[in-house]
């Protein structure tokens, strides 16, 4: 059985096995919402897996030295970005990481987003007693009847203040699907450093590029912006393992990379002293990410081409039966962002196309109350059959307006 017939022919329940994705609305309802695919995990991973439950021993597991070996060779080998073992911080997921580097910068840190923005953006500064500030992105029409964003360079710089402490970029842009060009994230990082800030940059969806696009990540722009960042990776968006719990911080300023270390102390981390620290990971999600650094880059080929075949049958669905919704351009991530605003919903969109049309979809307001407005995200890391039966219903339900 190849690929294909795999992912057009889920061959498992997932609401029978937990599922937050699939258990989260009624049963006749098509969930498209959080970001976790449909897709079994690798072949590889789950092999590895499997040979460590035939073991028997679930006991603490230190961080594989064969590992930090992958994601070294995979910075080089993918970026020319020369990285150190010692530069790696295993944490339980990027949004954890994002909270410890806001609260290793305080006290009351401003954390500047670019909504619209993935949701828990919303909540750092809250969550580590800091400020909210934002820089919205400007939104761009385009000659094809879809739009995109771009960052207005103006606007950006006025948004930081004597507070700011924190640039936090998305790169892929979850929901909005940019992935950012070199030029560009430029222009953020030389700003950002100018005016003190360290930059976080969430880019758990690097490895998922669609239609030839390349991704930068914004530390490899020069040594003065590598020690003033915190880069975000995990294996868990590229190869469908968020259940694992494991994603990775690359800070390669030694006294950066400490005060977040001990900003999760007790809580993520272990510190024993100096420059020694204990990573609390599932071991699971060590052997899985192991396998998929390892082995996995075969099945993510396969993944992206069905996920881009899924992304053009929506697009050109939506255009073609849906004309009072646009699309986004998707340049990355699996997440289409999808604009209701001409459709007039009677209450938000999210709501809506869940009741009325029975497809399960994150809001846009939760992206950002103004730049969301009116808006929805749908995942497209599912079969082509749940696909087409999620368009249809909305097709029909859009109709009876």
């Amino acid at each position: 059985m190849s690929l294909y017939d795999t992912y057009d022919n889920p061959p498992l329940d997932r609401r029978a096995h937990g599922s937050t994705k699939w258990n989260a609305y009624p049963e006749d309802v098509v969930p498209l919402w959080v970001a976790d695919m449909d897709f079994p995990a690798p072949p590889a991973v789950i092999a590895a897996l499997r040979r460590q439950v035939d073991h028997g021993v679930f006991g603490y597991l230190s961080t594989p030295p064969a590992l930090n070996d992958l994601i070294v060779q995979r910075m080089q080998a993918r970026y020319g970005w020369q990285i150190q073992a010692e530069h790696l911080v295993y944490i339980p997921g990027v949004i954890a990481g994002i909270n410890m580097l806001a609260r290793a910068l305080g006290p009351n840190p401003g954390i500047l987003i670019q909504p619209p923005v993935y949701f828990p953006f919303h909540h750092i500064a809250h969550w580590s007693d800091g400020q909210h500030q934002e820089a919205p992105l400007t939104r761009v029409e385009l000659p094809n009847g879809q739009f995109s964003y771009t960052v207005d360079s103006a606007a950006f710089e006025a948004a930081f203040t004597e507070q700011t402490k924190m640039f936090l970029l998305c790169n892929p842009h979850n929901p909005v699907g940019r992935v950012w060009s070199a030029d560009e994230l430029r222009q953020m990082a030389e700003v950002a450093l100018a005016k003190g800030a360290v930059i976080c940059s969430d880019e758990i969806h690097s490895d998922l590029l669609l239609g030839g696009y390349r991704h930068t990540p914004i530390a490899t722009l020069s040594p003065e912006i590598e020690q003033r960042t915190v880069t975000l990776i995990a294996p868990s968006k590229t190869f469908n393992l968020p259940g694992l719990n494991l994603s990775v911080a690359i800070i390669p300023n030694p006294e950066l990379r400490r005060q977040f270390v001990n900003a999760g102390a007790g809580l993520v981390t272990l510190t024993m002293g100096e420059d020694q620290y204990f990573s609390m990971i599932n071991m699971m999600g060590y052997v899985a990410a192991e396998a998929a650094y390892r082995d996995g880059d075969s099945w993510l080929a396969h993944t992206l081409d069905y996920i881009q075949a899924n992304r053009d049958y929506a697009v050109n669905t939506i255009r073609e039966q849906m004309p009072t919704l646009k699309t986004a351009v998707l340049e990355g991530t699996f997440l289409l962002w999808i604009d209701a605003s001409a459709a007039h919903l009677p209450e938000p969109a999210g709501e809506w196309f869940a009741k009325v049309a029975k497809v399960g979809m994150n809001d846009g307001a939760s992206f950002g109350a103004a730049e969301g407005k009116g808006h929805v995200r749908m995942n497209l890391a599912c079969s082509r059959a749940t696909l087409r039966e999620a368009l249809r219903r909305m097709a029909e339900a859009l109709q009876t307006l």
